[in-house]
Order: C-alpha cells, then sequence, then structure tokens
C-alpha cells in the first residue's frame, strides 16, 4: 500500500537479489512510485491484471531463454499475487512465490486497523491516500463521494467511500469477499511460502490459515515477532540486520533448483 521500488524492503530485496546474480524488477501499483495513472482508477487488494501483464511480458521475452521467473509480494501486494496465483491455477507464469505480512482476509484487516496501537498505522495511511486523492482528482468529480472521503476516519470508510465504487464493487464487503487471497489459497499450484507475524498490527489470529485447508505447495510461516514487514533479527537501532531478505531468497532458489533437475 503506498509502497515503491524505494521503499526500504524493496531495496533490501533487489540487492539481495542483486547478490544473487538474478535481475530484478518492482511492480508498481497504479499511482505509486512517483507517476500518477492518467485512468480514474487506481489501485486495490484485488487487481490482478497488472500483475498478469508484467508476468506475460516477461514470459514473452524469455521465451528462447527458458529463464525461470519468481515473484515476491508485500502486504497488500501480497495479497495481490496470492490472489493471482489462485486465479491462475497450473498456468502462472511463475517458477515460484513468496508473500509477506498478507492481509488474507481483508473484513478482518479492515478491523484490526481500527483497534488499539493499529490505529496509528491507520491514521498515516489514510493521511497519504487523502493527499494522492487530491493530487488526482477534484472536488466535484462523479467518480466517488468526494465529501465522505475526505471524512473517513478508517480504512473500511475509505473503501466503502472511493475503492470499491471507483472500481465497480458495490460497496466494501462485496470488494472485501471477492478481493481477500485467503478463498483464493486452496487453488495454488505454484510452490509458494507465506510469512505472516503473529504481531502483525495489520491482521489477526482469526485470519490465520489452519494447514489443512491449503494445497501441499504452500507453506506458512508464522513467527511470533516480526510486526509488519519488520523482522528484525539483529543487529544494533542504528544498523539492524533483517531477516526476510535471505530467507525469501533462499527459499525462492531452492525452488528454482528443485524445477531444474
Amino acid at each position: 500500500m503506498e509502497g515503491s521500488s524505494r521503499s526500504q524492503y524493496a531495496k533490501l530485496l533487489l540487492n539481495s537479489a542483486a547478490n544473487q546474480g538474478w535481475r530484478a524488477a518492482v511492480l508498481h501499483l497504479r499511482d505509486c512510485g512517483g507517476l500518477d495513472n492518467k485512468l480514474p482508477r487506481r489501485y486495490h487488494s484485488g487487481e490482478t491484471n497488472d500483475l498478469r501483464f508484467l508476468i506475460n511480458s516477461l514470459r514473452s521475452k524469455n521465451e528462447e531463454r527458458d529463464t525461470q521467473i519468481v515473484a515476491a509480494g508485500f502486504s497488500l501486494g501480497g495479497n495481490i499475487l496470492l490472489k493471482y496465483l489462485g486465479e491462475e491455477g497450473l498456468d502462472t507464469g511463475l517458477n515460484a512465490a513468496v508473500g509477506i505480512s498478507v492481509p488474507l482476509n481483508l473484513h478482518h484487516s479492515a478491523e484490526r486497523l481500527s483497534k488499539g496501537f493499529s490505529k496509528i498505522y491507520q491514521f498515516l495511511f489514510i493521511k497519504k491516500i487523502k493527499k494522492r486523492l487530491r493530487r488526482k482528482f477534484k472536488q466535484n468529480t462523479n467518480a466517488f463521494d468526494w465529501k465522505n472521503t475526505m471524512s473517513a476516519k478508517n480504512f473500511a470508510d475509505i473503501d466503502d467511500a472511493v475503492t470499491a465504487p471507483l472500481h465497480g464493487f458495490s460497496g466494501k464487503d462485496e470488494y472485501y469477499d471477492l478481493c481477500s487471497s485467503i478463498n483464493f489459497l486452496s487453488q495454488i499450484r505454484t510452490p509458494t511460502l507465506i510469512i505472516n507475524a503473529l504481531d502483525d498490527p495489520f491482521t489477526t489470529p482469526e485470519a490465520i490459515v489452519d494447514a489443512s485447508d491449503i494445497p501441499e505447495c504452500v507453506q506458512i510461516e508464522l513467527p511470533r515477532k516480526g510486526g509488519h514487514i519488520g523482522f528484525i533479527n539483529g543487529g544494533s537501532p542504528w544498523k539492524p540486520t533483517y531477516y526476510l531478505p535471505n530467507r525469501i531468497i533462499g527459499f525462492l532458489d531452492r525452488q528454482i533448483n528443485c524445477s531444474l533437475k
């Protein structure tokens, strides 16, 4: 959500991929990364077509090279990635994937962000979203209810006022029902790792999936600590070390090697 290739988690993973000798790309969601999308639409948790376009483009360029393609998605991007994997089944174009700090159930995430410490995250993100909307739209826009959007205090209000109508949903409930990646996990056929910390302020224990409900190709790790895309595993306050880059690259590399055998 509102992230880009300049985000710390993206730079850490890009550096790890480069150290592995891999080529890497970051998919900027619409209106993120410093460029405004010229169409009225923005991005949302279930928009898989842009990811699908990118993967198909990479596949067409690499047909003769037999290049392995893998993907990692963080937070909202992780939800998009997992939903895409479930939608495509056996034909994802990916050899492996990792979802990190994924809001698997959007209903639960919206509720969680309105409680306790999570409200700080909610306040900061909503402030940033409103700023982007003011830059992109005029107040007399017919795309959504401007007044309700600017007075929104939580994610449920934002999604009901702008995200849903802007992208063809009847309201936040239909949007959450159709776009929560938890509903697509059983259809995934690509080797996939999901890493969600139990103390993630964007999710709830109720959103954790039972291992019996997912296919064998999907692994779920639930570390007790890690927060939301934090996962600091050592170092000092001035120079921390992070768990995610090596774990992500290690899993993807093993899957690549298995597919080559």
